[in-house]
């Protein structure tokens, strides 16, 4: 059959072929039409279209050409294409070269629990800031993981506005709920021999050394022997014990090297007895190598511990708060101690612990 219409090409006996330019670029797009006269009409009248909607800059190429494998790639507006759940799945795995393993495991929590149930299925367009904060206001956790939770949202929603997939960015409208920070709580010094009374070996020669070095839970169970020095009385914190992996501090002043108390010594001190041949010094007793996460040591050693001895339950972090309120209330140097606990500057010392320092 000889071609009738410009731009208009019968390919074989199923398919009618139309060519049109668009944004500089020529395109062919098959029709799964029969090359009848009718039909022939009928794609040079749709070619036609086309061209008319290019020129008045209303052409939307996924909306004429869904299946189009160049479809995406010269879309004028993908944001109605790519909906939320694609875009959070395309940044997870982006997040996974750049990010912890702690961070990236947070970040697909929030993602399948809260953000793809709810959000999953809309479009990048259809998101707006109203239904995101009549969202945020349904939800019953607590404001730090609301916050936590709207990272990855956030992130996706920006990086859609920067690559020009959507006009408006409904996230930068919201902002994060107000955190209120819980007081430290610390042990007594008689609430701290309540607890040890009733460990033994290895788990209470752990709790003994949390207790009077102020190591997070984490850096506490990454700890190794070749970190250690007994004699020169100090430990190198160079590791962590993050989700049953080892990390390195987030930060330079997380990695350091602390002076240890009296009491932290002799810990180790009864610890080298016990793990002497051992990589890391805390070691469970049950499988006799190094802990699998911090979460199997608090619930098999430290909420144990708590309910046995009687004391009010507080979480093992309050071990960090319960080292540093004792040493301020002695007078320890804030600064000093600043650099012992972790943290970049003192700032954050005098935040959390004001009460305890020593103004005398």
């Amino acid at each position: 059959m000889a071609r009738k219409y410009r731009g208009v090409t019968v390919r074989g006996n199923e398919s009618i072929q139309i060519a049109f330019t668009y944004k500089g670029k020529r395109c062919r797009e098959s029709l799964r039409l029969a090359p009848t006269d009718a039909n022939l009409r009928y794609a040079n009248n749709r070619r036609i279209e086309i061209l008319s909607k290019i020129e008045r800059g209303s052409f939307d190429y996924p909306t004429e050409f869904p299946e189009s494998r160049s479809a995406m790639a010269r879309a004028s507006k993908t944001g109605c294409h790519i909906t939320v759940g694609e875009a959070m799945n395309q940044w997870l795995i982006s997040c996974q070269k750049r990010c912890a393993y702690s961070t990236v495991r947070g970040y697909t929590s929030a993602v399948r629990h809260y953000l793809e149930p709810r959000w999953g299925h809309y479009t990048l367009d259809e998101m707006n800031r109203q239904e995101i904060e009549d969202w945020i206001n349904s939800l019953t956790v607590s404001a730090k993981r609301v916050n936590n939770t709207l990272i990855p949202l956030r992130q996706v929603m920006e990086r859609a506005y920067l690559d020009g997939t959507i006009e408006n960015n409904p996230m930068t409208r919201i902002k994060n709920l107000k955190v209120q920070t819980r007081e430290p709580e610390p042990f007594t010094l008689e609430e701290i021999d309540r607890i040890l009374s009733v460990l033994e070996g290895s788990p209470k020669n752990a709790v003994q050394f949390g207790f009077w070095t102020g190591l997070r839970t984490s850096e506490l169970l990454g700890l190794r022997w070749e970190n250690v020095s007994i004699e020169g009385g100090y430990a190198i914190i160079m590791e962590a014990l993050v989700h049953g992996r080892l990390k390195e501090p987030k930060t330079s002043a997380g990695r350091r090297k602390i002076s240890l108390h009296s009491n932290a010594i002799e810990a180790l001190i009864n610890q080298r007895r016990i793990s002497n041949n051992d990589c890391f010094v805390f070691i469970d007793p049950k499988s006799g190598q190094r802990w699998a996460s911090d979460q199997s040591f608090r619930k098999r050693v430290w909420i144990p511990a708590i309910e046995g001895s009687g004391v009010k339950y507080r979480e093992c972090y309050q071990m960090r708060h319960t080292f540093a309120s004792q040493m301020l209330s002695i007078g320890e140097c804030p600064m000093k101690l600043s650099y012992q606990l972790g943290h970049a500057d003192w700032g954050m010392l005098r935040k959390v612990y004001g009460r305890w320092i020593n103004v005398e």
